[in-house]
Parts: structure tokens; sequence; C-alpha cells
């Protein structure tokens, strides 16, 4: 059942995370929604624009519209990730969005607050929530200094004057991650203390991750024996650093980067196994199996009723 982004947040706050998954296709779609079922657990459903280019966005709304009929106990809301200006006011008008992100974050602080200001505006009179955010997503190396590290950061009172002039209703902060499959090296880890400074300046407000896909090693290692030139070193958020940052109020975990370890995965397996098959239904299902098996245990590890 579609719901307002608003309600997921407050039932979440400080107990657990929603888990927010990037989807393209319709395999991915149904992997998603299946283990979210399985699980009883809400989701959020992601569009990036690269996702609305390859696919169409009407397409994209109608596969969410038959989702919505085949899983209809699956709560959820869908999300427009990292859109700039104008992809932001695409989807609002065009409808089909509960949610945008700006991420004007590149920019200096007055344009970032500017851009987000017109597109909290315009998203505000259509009932659309907006997530913004504030910080560089560059992941930080464990050799440089305290200080240096906290230059990567958001800055917990500019977190606190960003949102109050923007009115933005969640903020995606930087805490040390970074998208892709390698988030941490030489031991860096999750910045939880910069984390804990942003929620005293902003309590009860809901806080997003990204880039907080595990990168599980073994993931890493079936790629690179079916044929893959994945790096050593891969590496993602820990789980005991995820469930700490969900107390200190981060109520969206962004993960993209897992689901496609996944697919690289079971597609080089199929075809180093089977090299004279070319059926694409036949690893299909077996991504749409394995994806659902790790949204179910991704969203109950979220809820903390399961380790992982």
């Amino acid at each position: 059942m579609r719901q307002s982004i608003f309600y997921l947040y407050e039932k979440a706050y400080g107990k657990y995370g929603i888990g927010a998954f990037n989807v393209f296709n319709a395999e991915q779609l149904h992997g998603v929604f299946r283990g979210a079922e399985k699980a009883d657990s809400p989701i959020i459903v992601q569009f990036t624009p690269v996702a609305r280019n390859y696919v169409h966005p009407v397409m994209l709304n109608e596969m969410v519209n038959a989702a919505t009929k085949i899983y209809p106990r699956v709560d959820f809301v869908v999300h427009l990730d990292h859109g700039n200006y104008d992809h932001c006011i695409d989807a609002i008008d065009s409808g089909g969005y509960d949610s945008v992100m700006i991420d004007a974050s590149h920019e200096p602080f007055e344009e970032n607050v500017r851009i987000t200001k017109k597109v909290v505006d315009r998203a505000h009179a259509r009932d659309i929530a907006v997530e913004a955010e504030l910080g560089v997503l560059s992941g930080i190396e464990d050799s440089l200094s305290v200080d240096e590290q906290k230059s990567y950061c958001t800055d917990p009172l500019l977190a606190k004057e960003f949102v109050a002039r923007t009115g933005c209703d969640s903020l995606a902060v930087a805490v040390g991650t970074s998208h892709g499959a390698y988030k941490f090296g030489n031991g860096a880890k999750l910045q939880l203390n910069v984390l804990s400074e942003i929620q005293k300046q902003l309590p009860h407000y809901p806080l997003v991750l990204h880039g907080a896909s595990a990168v599980p090693e073994e993931e890493v290692m079936r790629i690179n024996r079916a044929g893959g030139q994945l790096k050593e070193g891969a590496k993602g958020i820990a789980a005991d650093d995820l469930m700490q940052a969900i107390r200190l109020g981060v109520c969206k975990i962004n993960i993209a980067t897992d689901m496609r370890l996944i697919w690289t995965r079971v597609h080089r397996e199929f075809f180093l196994s089977d090299p004279g098959k070319f059926d694409p239904i036949v690893p299909g299902k077996t991504y749409m199996d394995e994806l659902e098996r790790f949204v179910a245990n991704k969203c109950l590890f979220l809820k903390g009723k399961i380790k992982i």
C-alpha cells in the first residue's frame, strides 16, 4: 500500500531503519517487493535520473502501479534519488513520486540553500516530501587527522541552519560513506561522533545515510572466482555501525551497490557454469530469488530482528 514518507519516518525514528532500494528493472522490482513482503517491512523504492532515462519515467510509474496490485500488503513510497533541480521539477510535475531528493551538495552553501528552497516550495504545494544533502559524500581515509576528517563531513551547526532555511523534510548527511564498492579503507569507519552531533542539533529529525551497502566479502570473492576483477579491499558499512546510526536518527538507509553485486555474481556464475545457454529468464529468476532473500534479510536486520 502506498504510504506517506512522513508516516514511515515517524514510526521508525530511533527504533529501526527503512531500506531504500535503487531499482532499474522489473526483476529488481519483483525482488524488492517480494523481500519486503516476506519480512513484513516497509520499503522505499528509489529511481535515479539514470533509471528514468534508461527505462522511461512512464514505464517506471506503470511498473510501480502493477507492483501495488501484485503486492498489496507491502507498505512503500516512491522516491527520486539524487536529482538536480530539473529532475526534481519533472518528477514533481509528472506525478508518481511521494518524495524527491534535490542534490545540490556540490554547490556553495548559499546556492544549495537557494536551490533546495525552490524545490521544497514546489514539492510541498503537491504534498511531496523533499530530501536534501549537505556535505561531501566521498569517504574518509583513516590516515587523515581528526580535523581533516571533519572537513569532509556535514557540519552539525550548518545542518541546523540549512534545515531551518530550506524547510526540507529529511537530510542526507556526509559522515564517512561513499557510493560504490570501496566505501572504507585502512581502518576508516562511519563517523558516528559527527552523526551524534548532528542529532543534537536536529533532534527527532529524519536523517538519511547514502552509500549504506554492506559489500559482503563473500559476494566479492564469488564474483572474482567467476571471472570478475573487483579489487581487494572492497568494503561497506559494518553492521554494528549501521545499527548505531539508526539510534542516532538515521531513518532511511540507501542501498544500491549490494543489489548490483548480487546481479553480477548471479550472471557471472550462470555464464561460467552454463556457457552454452543464453535464455535471460534463467539467471533472471535466480536473481529475483536472491534479491528477495537479500531484501528480506536486510529489512529484518534494520528492524533489529536478525543479525547479519
